[in-house]
């Protein structure tokens, strides 16, 4: 019986796939040739995650991979009706970036907290100027998300003596529901954004919000995009609504040089690099090793993708 043929959707550096030499039958493609390999494949790695190809070419004749798996957290650029409605099982990258990205939002937390931006800025002007910073201990954060990465973000900012609330898409023990959202942001100094892009999350960090929020509250995102209402967000902070704001993520990426981004007050822009630490490629390539073990030898995956939902559904 032949070898199953895996398909990789190229980005550089290419995973190192050396363990599955002889056990597949390994195909790498861009963008451009996808639609033309899918009806050869019978596993799809969509290595570059920050491609629409998948959700272009999946429409498309012939068969289809039994499996997909992306390399990433979200799953929002794959899915397209006729791969949700399909028998294809989808996969994701769960486990490599919770922890990477809680410490970052701690990071972003502490450094807003403690006006190191500021710092660094009167530092290369020379000028001495003292000023007081907030306390983190005792202050309130609420995370929007409850998948693993908010559950990591809850966990670390909990260390730093932070009261967290979290809220999910239904309520359930640790876990407040939407309609708690909006009690909970109007008591809160940190808004965390670390929810899946769905179309009830998507807009959902909106003027109407913002509002909501104390005029000390700082607000950060590293969930998607797409979730805020950039101008929204714009107007807030430039106008003093909340007090600062942290984006690991934006609706374009890259961010364009000529985007108002990068130019507000108070607003730290960092280019999705929250989860990518040392050797995150290689944990990302040893991952899908894993799963392609599981699959090949019939075995159950984890990190199975609710398709309609969008993302990985919790048990607990």
């Amino acid at each position: 019986m032949p070898a199953p043929t895996l398909l990789v959707l190229e980005a550089d550096p290419p995973p190192r796939l050396g363990r599955l030499t002889g056990r597949a039958r390994i195909r790498h493609c861009d963008e451009n040739g996808l639609a033309a390999q899918l009806p050869h494949a019978d596993v799809l790695l969509v290595w570059d995650f920050t491609s629409d190809a998948v959700r272009n070419a999946w429409p498309g004749k012939g068969p289809r991979p039994r499996w997909v798996h992306t390399a990433s957290a979200g799953v929002d650029r794959l899915l397209c009706p006729e791969l949700i409605g399909s028998d294809t099982v989808v996969t994701n990258a769960r486990g490599i970036f919770e922890e990477p990205i809680a410490e970052y939002v701690a990071g972003l937390v502490l450094a807003m907290a403690k006006d190191l931006p500021g710092t660094l800025e009167l530092q290369r002007q020379r000028r001495w100027r003292h000023r007081e910073a907030l306390q983190v201990t005792g202050s309130r954060a609420v995370v929007i998300g409850a998948g693993p990465i908010g559950r990591a973000v809850a966990r670390t900012l909990r260390t730093l003596g932070v009261t967290v609330a979290v809220t999910g898409r239904t309520a359930r023990p640790g876990v407040h529901g939407p309609e708690q959202l909006d009690r909970l942001v109007t008591r809160a100094d940190w808004v965390v954004g670390a929810a899946p892009l769905t179309d009830a999350t998507r807009g959902m960090f909106d003027a109407r919000l913002f509002g909501l929020m104390q005029p000390s509250a700082h607000f950060i995102n590293v969930g998607r995009g797409q979730l805020v209402v950039e101008g929204d967000l714009i107007a807030a902070v430039s106008k003093r609504w909340i007090a600062g704001a942290a984006l690991d993520v934006f609706e374009h990426e890259p961010l364009a040089p000529e985007s108002p981004l990068w130019d507000v007050p108070g607003l730290i822009v960092s280019p999705h690099m929250s989860g990518d630490t040392v050797g995150w490629r290689d944990r990302l390539g040893a991952q899908f090793v894993e799963l392609y073990e599981l699959w090949a030898a019939g075995k159950p995956l984890p990190n199975v993708v609710d398709k309609k939902r969008g993302y990985v559904p919790m048990h607990d």
